[in-house]
């Protein structure tokens, strides 16, 4: 692969064109997401709780006012989906802890030019690192390894708001002589010159096997930092237990992150029961891929053969029941969860989307960041046949992984929270409202996991992740 250059990063270099996708650039936000983002806390739990008067008010303002100890950022991906009788819900498919959506979303305010760039680095990045009293000597820092557009775009922001030069640096798991190194667990960065540089507070968007490159524990402040990974932000073994760890303690209070039902330490040889199980239709996945990458929807036995010749790195996966249209989703517990789609088009298709919630956390709490959608490139039809592809069908991850082993976007199945966009997806502000209570709830179970793994002298706990998530194979990877 072509080696990308380190980047200095002045104050005052921000240029909006460099850091959104044209079309989001020039997008005038939808009114109704406009208003939903300017909520504010109280009011949304007071609209939340008035449609679900079981749920406890005090506990639910509570949640959203949470300051986390290791999660600072996250974004879920959340269906839309409805069961025969027209109950609708927001249901959580996966939360990332290196999240994209700052390019997607419309400005709030035509005189924020900057956008959620810096209101993150403002609100929550710099807040955190002065909440640390960070007294390690070094620069600042942006490394990524995808999503060059928003990793600069908070490097640029980052100089804006700190008033100092930020060293933007590629750091690629392909790469046999990176530009970043540890070098007893402080973060260096080395320059175009050769010069090496400490790192004393880093803004990390790398999401490939991150633990392979980054210790666990470091000297430098990373947001986020590993752990959110390995506890669930990278993790979907780790997220599916973190989720019932923290339902239960929730559920008291009538709250409860909901997700497809989710059978987790599933070795290759079981799928096929489980999948029968579920009526024959199901979601493989392998825990601790991402990007859409490793991700298997299974309507039929063509599939499920095509799955099962395959040779993986991995000893584990999860298992979960699928949601497509109301004739071919799973049977589970609670009966058939097919997707709401998109309103029809003008050939009268609808298609399955996906809606990305980002949050982050501010003084006040967990505050939205930004949202957008992506849809899937075929149609949601009413019924398949042998040879229909259901990822075709199903999948909206936008992201596209070259030879090269990098990745692009395809940003033509982009749904934007604007005036144009926004109507396709048929969700109103109560929807809104719920996709954000699941994606905090999302975050705080994964932060109090991450928590759990980290014991009082501030290391990693690897006993307790091994009986969690005994995977010899993902053992191996994590740099300790």
């Amino acid at each position: 692969m072509q080696k990308e250059p380190i980047e200095i990063i002045h104050p005052g270099t921000f240029e909006p064109n460099n850091h959104w996708y044209p079309k989001a650039l020039n997008a005038q936000i939808h009114p109704l997401v406009s208003y939903f983002m300017n909520l504010g806390s109280e009011r949304v739990v007071n609209r939340y709780c008035h449609l679900n008067p079981q749920v406890d008010k005090e506990k639910l303002t509570e949640l959203l006012a949470y300051q986390p100890r290791h999660f600072f950022h996250a974004g879920a991906d959340l269906f839309h989906v409805t069961d025969a009788a027209g109950n609708r819900k927001m249901v959580v498919i996966e939360t990332n802890s290196s999240p994209s959506g700052q390019k997607s979303m419309p400005l709030l305010d035509d005189n924020l030019e900057q956008g959620g760039y810096k209101r993150y680095m403002a609100n929550t990045f710099r807040r955190v690192l002065k909440n640390r009293r960070v007294k390690q000597a070094g620069r600042l820092a942006v490394i990524y390894d995808k999503n060059y557009m928003e990793a600069s775009g908070y490097a640029a922001a980052m100089a804006d708001v700190f008033g100092e030069d930020v060293l933007l640096a590629p750091f690629y798991r392909q790469d046999t002589d990176p530009p970043v190194r540890f070098n007893d667990y402080l973060m260096e960065i080395r320059d175009n010159d050769g010069i090496w540089h400490p790192i004393r507070a880093a803004f990390r968007y790398v999401t490939q096997k991150p633990w392979e490159r980054i210790p666990v524990h470091t000297k430098t402040l990373i947001l986020n930092p590993i752990i959110s990974c390995l506890a669930g932000g990278r993790n979907k073994m780790m997220a599916a237990k973190a989720y019932d760890f923290f339902n239960a303690e929730i559920r008291p209070y009538d709250l409860a992150i909901k997700t497809p039902e989710t059978i987790w330490d599933v070795h290759k040889n079981e799928i096929p029961l489980w999948v029968k199980k579920l009526g024959g239709q199901a979601v493989v996945k392998i825990p601790y891929a991402n990007a859409g990458q490793g991700v298997y929807t299974i309507v039929n036995q063509k599939e499920l053969d095509a799955f099962m010749e395959q040779e993986f790195d991995y000893e584990m996966f999860i298992v979960q029941s699928l949601i497509g249209n109301y004739s071919w989703s799973s049977t589970t517990s609670e009966g058939k969860y097919y997707h709401v789609g998109t309103m029809p088009n003008n050939k009268n298709n609808s298609f399955v989307a996906d809606i990305r919630m980002m949050v982050g956390s501010f003084e006040e709490g967990l505050r939205p960041m930004a949202i957008y959608a992506r849809r899937a490139s075929q149609p949601l039809v009413d019924h398949l046949d042998q040879s229909s592809d259901s990822w075709g069908i199903l999948g909206t991850n936008l992201s596209i992984k070259l030879d090269d082993g990098t990745f692009s976007s395809d940003s033509t199945r982009l749904v934007m929270m604007d005036r144009r966009d926004f109507n396709k997806l048929g969700v109103s502000v109560d929807d809104l409202i719920e996709g954000y209570i699941q994606t905090v709830l999302s975050l705080i179970a994964i932060d109090k996991m991450a928590q759990t793994l980290i014991n009082q002298k501030g290391k990693f706990r690897t006993r307790l992740f091994k009986s969690l998530n005994d995977d010899p194979t993902l053992l191996d990877e994590i740099t300790l």
